[in-house]
Parts: structure tokens; sequence; C-alpha cells
């Protein structure tokens, strides 16, 4: 029991130590082995323990079999008794994490966006913004449905790659991105379909340059250009129309109702 209790401390010493101490991440290196690396036992040290690291110890002991709202509790008492520890630093990481492992996706984002906003510096920023976009690409939904988590990940990954090009999270970064823009050209062509069904001929059209133009590298660009190949007469007066209903204002019933009570200089 002792000698796995120390073995739990030593891994909670090591993240703090990698955490607040080391150098860049080797850009050799992958995403698996660089979160082992931090986990791993280094040999224990003589001395008495502090309070905040027999927390942390029990904490991650939680953390790595998968209790996750048990390892919860502990970050917290960490982070509220021993606000100015080292060690509630990793306690505010775990705890984003926590709630990662959970599944609960909206709640660790702003965890994880405090952990950088708090520590600008620290070396586990690019684990940090990389997990800010995995909880967005978690949560993006079908075509058919609002595509700003998309957004918000390929937003979140693209800043990783810029910041830290050689980060052991980059290709898997770059993969998802991949995939998000490929979402969001699919939901371009899923209203393009739905403006068709409805008769808005050339709205639908305009949808399919939006493809053509900002997502040429996607799997549903060639149905775009089918499709306006088809119809590259109504293409080329395109543009004409597109400015011709912008500025043409809506009939009277279609208007707000508060410009039909307030006509005067209301258009």
């Amino acid at each position: 029991m002792i000698k796995k209790k120390i073995n739990h401390l030593a891994k909670a010493v090591l993240f703090l130590f990698i955490v607040i101490s080391i150098g860049s991440i080797s850009a050799c290196s992958g995403k698996d082995s660089w979160l082992k690396n931090i986990f791993s036992p280094r040999p224990e040290e003589e001395g008495p323990v502090e309070p905040e690291a027999q927390l942390t110890a029990k904490a991650m002991h939680y953390f790595d079999i998968g209790r996750y709202l048990l390892a919860e509790e502990e970050f917290k008492k960490i982070r509220d008794r021993y606000p100015f520890s080292p060690y509630a630093t990793v306690a505010e990481l775990r705890l984003a994490d926590c709630k990662y492992y959970q599944g609960l996706y909206e709640e660790a984002i702003p965890l994880y966006k405090d952990f950088e906003n708090l520590h600008p510096t620290n070396n586990a920023i690019p684990y940090v913004i990389f997990q800010i976009g995995s909880c967005y690409y978690h949560l993006m939904d079908t075509p058919d449905r609002d595509q700003t988590s998309t957004h918000n990940m390929i937003e979140t990954y693209t800043r990783l790659i810029r910041r830290y090009p050689n980060s052991p999270f980059t290709i898997e970064a770059q993969k998802r991105i991949k995939e998000g823009r490929a979402l969001l050209a699919e939901h371009e062509y899923v209203v393009a379909q739905w403006y068709f069904r409805t008769d808005h001929l050339m709205q639908g059209l305009r949808r399919l340059e939006n493809i053509v133009i900002l997502y040429p590298d996607t799997p549903v660009y060639e149905k775009a250009i089918k499709i306006l190949a088809e119809n590259k007469d109504l293409v080329e007066h395109l543009d004409d129309y597109m400015k011709t209903k912008e500025e043409t204002p809506p009939p009277e019933e279609e208007r707000p109702w508060w410009k039909r009570l307030w006509p005067i200089g209301s258009d």
C-alpha cells in the first residue's frame, strides 16, 4: 500500500515538474509518447512530503483509473486550499481533463481557456489548445445542423499549428481540420439542395459556388461543379441577380413589424 502511494506521488511530482519546469516539447515525439512521459515515475526523493503533494498523488490515482468524479473532488481541494502552490497549476489543468474525459466538453472548454489565459507561457499550452480543439471536434454536428463547433474547431487547431508547428499534436490537428472542412462543404451542399427544393435556384447556386471557391479539396466539390456546369447560363448572371436581390427591399408583409409600424426613415 505504501509503495503504491509513493508511486502515485512520484507521478504527480513528475507531472508538476514537466508542466512547470521543462523546456519545450520535442518535435520528434508523438502525442501518445509525450503524454506517457508525463506519467512515467522517477526515482523517489527523501524528505517530508507536502500535504498538497499527497492530495495530488491521490487525485492522480483516481484520474489514472478513470474515477474522474473522485479525481475532480481532490483537484478542487488542491486548487482551493493551496491557490499559490505550483500544485494548483496541476489541479487546474487536470480539472479540465476530468470534464473532458467524462464527455462534458462544453464544461471543459472554459476550464482549458482559463488555464491558457492564466498560464500563457506554460509548457503544457500546446496540449491545452489541442484539447480545446478536441472539445469542439466532439461537439461537431451533422451537415444539416449548425456548424459553429466545426468553425471553432478549425480555428483552434489552426491557431495551434501556427503557434506550435512542431508540436506532437500537429498531424492529428491537420487531419481533423480536413474533416471539418469536408463537413462545412457538405453543409453548404445540404443548404443548396434545400434552396433547390424550395424553388430558390439562384441562392442554391450561390451555395455551390461557395463550395468551389472555399472547399475545392473536399469530396462534395465534384458534385457542386457538375450542378454548376448544368446551369452555366444562370451562373453567368448569378452575381447580377444576387446584387439585385440584396438591393430590392422585401415586400411589405415580409418587412419587420417594427419597420411597418414606423416607416419613416426605416429604409
